[in-house]
């Protein structure tokens, strides 16, 4: 049975090549075909040269690591030098990773939420609280932290391009070879963030998940989030990182994976 619908999908274009409202589907969730973003393998074809040459998982990780530090210039050796008596540290998808994981309504998160709507079509339906009209305050206050400065130098939405490809690369390879979807859980507390939009039985509905969410592969873990554990089958052109991705970063201790949103089946146990 069918309840009210929320309002009508946020669509944008997109760098993926079909259309927005066939990504944001459930049937494409449920169906999805592969994913890439528009020019990105094409222009960093040394890279994934150099990934086909990798041992394993944490091989590849570890050379992806050393590429993006040495092309971005963003590990010590390589800060900018400080402009007037403050040091500046140039932008990275590490750094938004970190954000995230303290704060997925953060300013980071914001900046994160706002590639995904770039590259994906799909605005987010929550940030600090619900977004409504373009012209309501807190559209607004999304908008100019997204748009921050603060994170948009060093071409940080290509870092985050190459870091899509590059986890789509891993878990075609090594993660999850030959899989089309991942079950994954995510706790909550409240359906703010997430808009239910067809309820199928008890505990089955169609949920319209914000623009990027975490999830755990851990139901235990997801349990500490939550008294209301969804569980989602996830197809894996959906996942734009996963915990055991890189060798170093942030992310490291809840099984996380960030999922790009859309309206999925969603199975919600309640306790």
């Amino acid at each position: 049975m069918k309840q009210q619908p929320p309002p009508s999908q946020d669509l944008s274009t997109n760098l993926m090549g079909l259309p927005t409202g066939l990504l944001a589907s459930a049937c494409f969730n449920e169906h999805p075909v592969p994913l890439h973003i528009s020019g990105v393998r094409e222009m960093n074809g040394s890279m994934f040269e150099m990934l086909e040459r990798s041992d394993g998982l944490e091989d590849a990780g570890d050379a992806f690591y050393k590429y993006m530090m040495a092309m971005f210039g963003i590990d010590p050796e390589q800060q900018e030098e400080p402009s007037q008596g403050r040091r500046r540290y140039r932008s990275s998808f590490l750094r938004l990773l970190k954000g995230w994981g303290w704060d997925s309504n953060g300013p980071e998160g914001a900046v994160l939420k706002g590639w995904v709507e770039s590259r994906f079509g799909l605005l987010p339906t929550f940030h600090k609280q619900v977004l409504g009209r373009f012209s309501a305050p807190a559209s607004i206050a999304y908008v100019e932290e997204k748009m921050s400065s603060r994170f948009h130098n060093n071409s940080i939405f290509c870092q985050l391009d190459m870091l899509y490809e590059f986890c789509q690369w891993a878990l075609g390879r090594y993660a999850a070879p030959g899989m089309t979807h991942l079950t994954l859980y995510r706790g909550i507390n409240s359906f703010d963030e997430h808009r239910i939009v067809e309820r199928i039985d008890k505990k089955t509905v169609v949920m319209r998940l914000n623009n990027l969410a975490s999830f755990s592969s851990d139901r235990t873990m997801a349990d500490c989030f939550g008294d209301t554990i969804l569980t989602v089958a996830v197809p894996l052109v959906k996942v734009m990182f996963f915990n055991t991705l890189l060798p170093i970063h942030p992310l490291k201790g809840e099984g996380e994976y960030l999922v790009v949103g859309g309206d999925y089946r969603v199975i919600a146990n309640y306790f």
